[in-house]
C-alpha cells in the first residue's frame, strides 16, 4: 500500500486543468491494456475471495504472512486472490507459491493509464441525455455525496453506482459527466466548500472518478465471501462486488487504514489518532482536505456493507468507532503461529539463557530489529537510544537490523550516516533482507521503535521463540507485551516485555537497560513470551474461527474435497479466546 499512497499524493495535474474541460482524443493505434486482459479472462466460483492492496502473493511478510496462513490452514475452502496495485509495472511475481486451493489471482489496477481504453475514451454523448437530464444527474451525483458524508446515507450513492459504473448493470457511463457543462455548473454551485479553483476541483474530482472507476468499473469473479483485508479501495471492491453477486462482504481491518493513509497525506505522526470530523476541521491545504474526505468517506460508505468486522485487537474497535465503524458487528480475530514450527528455536534459546546466566557480566546482549528501514518503523530513533546505552556503560550489546533496506533510500542513507557519527560500527550491523526465523535463536531482545502497527507477526515470532521485547505503544503491542491475560481456566500470564512511547528515545533506552540489566526479570519475560503465544496465540484456533467465520457468512455448507497431502492442515472448529463466531449466516 505505500507505493498507491505515494503515487496518489502526487497525482495533482491542477495547475493546467482548463475551465472547460473536453474528453481527450482517442489515440490512433488500439492497444490491447493488462486491465484489459484481467477482465477477459475466465475464473472459477470460489467460497472466499481474498481482497488485497499491493501485498499478497507479491510482497512478504505483514499482512501477506497472515493471508497465505488463512489459505493455506483452510483447505477445505477454496479461494481467489483479487490484487489491488497501482500499474501494471508494480510487482507480479508470485514469492508464495499458490496453494492448490487458491484457483486464480486476479489484477486489479488503479491507474487511469491503464483504464483508457474505457474511461478516456467517452464523451458527454455516450450519457443519451440532453442538457436538462444531465444537469439532474449532475445535482443527484451531489445530492448522493452529501447524503453520504451528513447523513451516512449510502443508497442514493449504491444506486449511482448500479446505473453509472457497474458493468453488468450500467445504463450510461457516469464519468461521462465529466466532460459536460452542466456538471461544471453543478460543481461550482454545490461544493464550494472545496475552496479550490473551479479547475482544481474538477481535476481532484476527476482523479475521484478514475479511481472509483478502476475499482467498480469491471466484475469480478463470484465468491460467496468478499474478504477484505483493508478499509479503502480493497473495502470499496469487496462491498461491491458482493453486493453485485448478492453475497456476504467481510472486512478485516489488520490496522487502521483511513487514519494510517491521512496520517501519511499529511506526513503525522503515525501513532496520532484520526476521527470522522477531522478532514472539516483541520488546517490544511484544500487539496489534502479534500484527500481527508475522500478516505473518510469511503470508510463511512463500506461499514455498512460489512457482514462481520474483524479486529486484530480490542483497542482497534475503539479507535475504529471514532471513524464510523459499527461496533455491534466488530469481533476480535489475532494473529498467529504454529508454535511447534519455533520448538527447535525454543529449546536453543533456553540453552542460551543458561549460558547467559553463567557468564553475567561478560555476556555480550544480541538485540534485534526485525523490520523495514523506513520512517515509520523508527530505527533512527533507535541508533540514538543505543548511543545511549553506551553512554550509561552497557558497551557489551550489540544490534543486528534485518530487514529491507531498500523501499525508502534515503532514509536508509540518513541511517547509515548515523552509524557514522556515533561511531556505532561496533555495536551495529545492517544485514538487509534475511530469513528471519533462521537466525532467532541468536537473539536475546526484541526492540521494536515504530510509530505504527498492527498486531506485528515478527513479535508473535519472537515471543514463540522465547524472546522478550522492548516496543512502541502503538497498535496492538499492548494486548501482546504488557497486559495480563486470563487463560480458560482462570490463571493469569504476566508481560513479556517493556512498552514506551514511540519516538522516547531516552525512555527505551531505560526499558532495554531495565530488562538487560535484571536477569530474573527477563527469566520471567522469556517464559511469560511462549507462554502467551500457547495460550493465546495458537494458528489452529485462530485458523478455526476464521472458518467458522467464512462458513457462517458466507452460508458455505461444502466441503472441499482434499488431497492426503492437505489433511494436515484440517483441526476442529475450537473457539477462539478474544475471538466471537456468528451462530447463523449473517446476511
Amino acid at each position: 500500500m505505500y507505493g498507491i499512497k505515494q503515487k496518489l499524493f502526487r497525482r495533482a495535474p491542477l495547475a493546467q486543468a482548463p475551465a472547460q474541460p473536453q474528453a481527450p482524443a482517442q489515440p490512433a493505434a488500439v492497444v490491447v491494456q493488462p486491465a484489459q486482459t484481467a477482465a477477459q479472462a475466465q475464473y472459477d466460483d470460489v467460497d472466499v475471495a481474498i481482497v488485497m492492496e499491493s501485498t499478497y502473493p507479491y510482497l512478504k511478510g505483514g499482512v501477506s504472512a497472515v493471508v497465505h496462513d488463512i489459505v493455506t490452514h483452510n483447505p477445505d475452502l477454496t479461494y481467489g486472490i483479487i490484487h489491488i496495485t497501482w500499474d501494471s509495472d508494480a510487482p507480479h511475481e508470485d514469492l508464495y507459491g499458490m496453494p492448490e486451493n487458491v484457483l486464480w489471482v486476479r489484477p486489479v489496477y488503479l491507474s487511469m493509464q491503464e483504464h483508457r481504453h474505457d474511461f478516456m475514451k467517452v464523451s458527454a454523448k455516450d450519457l443519451g441525455m440532453d442538457a436538462r437530464q444531465r444537469s439532474a444527474l449532475a445535482h443527484r451525483l451531489f445530492d448522493a455525496l452529501y447524503a453520504l458524508s451528513e447523513e451516512r446515507e449510502v443508497g442514493p450513492l449504491w444506486d449511482l453506482i448500479d446505473e453509472g459504473f457497474n458493468e453488468r448493470t450500467r445504463a450510461y457511463p457516469l464519468w461521462a459527466l465529466l466532460g459536460t457543462r452542466e456538471f461544471m455548473a453543478a460543481l461550482a454551485e454545490r461544493m464550494p466548500q472545496l475552496d479550490l479553483s473551479l479547475a482544481d476541483s474538477f481535476w481532484t474530482l476527476r482523479n475521484f472518478l478514475s479511481l472509483a472507476y478502476a475499482i467498480l468499473g469491471e466484475t469480478m469473479p463470484r465468491a460467496n465471501v468478499y474478504h477484505a483485508h483493508t478499509t479503502g479501495y480493497a473495502s470499496l471492491l469487496g462491498a461491491a462486488a458482493a453486493r453485485d453477486h448478492g453475497t456476504s462482504f467481510l472486512l478485516t481491518e489488520h490496522n487502521l487504514y483511513v487514519r494510517d493513509t491521512v496520517n501519511t497525506l499529511l506526513d503525522r505522526n503515525m501513532a496520532l489518532s484520526i476521527t470522522s470530523e477531522d478532514y472539516r476541521t483541520f488546517d490544511v491545504t484544500p487539496e489534502k482536505r479534500a484527500w481527508m474526505a475522500w478516505w473518510t468517506e469511503m470508510g463511512h460508505f463500506c461499514y455498512p456493507s460489512a457482514a462481520l468486522i474483524t479486529y486484530l485487537y480490542p483497542t482497534a474497535i475503539t479507535e475504529a468507532a471514532h471513524l464510523g465503524t459499527d461496533i455491534d458487528k466488530a469481533v476480535v480475530v489475532p494473529n498467529a503461529m504454529v508454535i511447534e514450527e519455533f520448538d527447535e528455536k525454543y529449546r536453543a534459546r533456553l540453552a542460551a539463557r543458561e549460558h547467559l546466566i553463567r557468564n553475567g557480566d561478560n555476556h555480550t546482549w544480541n538485540l534485534v530489529y526485525i523490520a523495514r528501514v523506513v520512517p515509520i518503523k523508527g530505527l533512527l530513533d533507535l541508533l540514538s537510544s543505543i548511543d545511549l546505552l553506551r553512554r550509561y556503560g552497557f558497551p557489551n550489546l550489540h544490534l543486528d537490523v534485518l530487514g529491507p533496506t531498500e523501499h525508502v533510500p534515503e532514509y536508509y542513507e540518513a541511517c547509515m550516516a548515523k552509524i557514522d557519527a556515533l561511531n556505532l560500527h561496533d555495536h551495529v550491523t545492517v544485514h538487509g533482507t534475511v530469513n528471519v526465523r533462521d537466525r532467532l535463536d541468536q537473539f536475546d531482545l526484541l526492540v521494536l521503535p515504530s510509530y505504527n502497527e498492527g498486531q506485528p507477526i515478527v513479535v508473535l515470532e519472537a515471543m514463540a521463540a522465547g524472546i522478550p521485547t522492548v516496543g512502541t505503544d502503538v497498535g496492538g503491542m499492548r494486548q501482546l507485551i504488557s497486559d495480563e491475560l486470563a487463560t480458560t481456566d482462570g490463571r493469569m500470564v504476566g508481560p513479556c516485555g517493556e512498552l514506551v512511547a514511540a519516538g522516547d528515545v531516552d525512555h527505551m533506552a531505560d526499558s532495554i537497560r531495565a530488562v538487560i540489566g535484571n536477569m530474573d526479570l527477563y527469566i520471567d519475560y522469556a517464559d511469560n513470551a511462549r507462554t502467551r503465544v500457547e495460550e493465546f496465540f495458537q494458528m489452529h484456533e485462530i485458523m478455526s474461527s476464521y472458518n467458522g467465520i467464512y462458513r457462517a457468512v458466507g452460508n458455505i455448507t461444502h466441503v472441499r474435497t482434499l488431497d492426503t497431502t492437505e489433511l494436515d492442515f484440517l483441526t476442529p472448529a475450537d473457539s477462539v479466546p478474544g475471538a466471537s463466531v456468528p451462530a447463523e449466516p449473517v446476511r
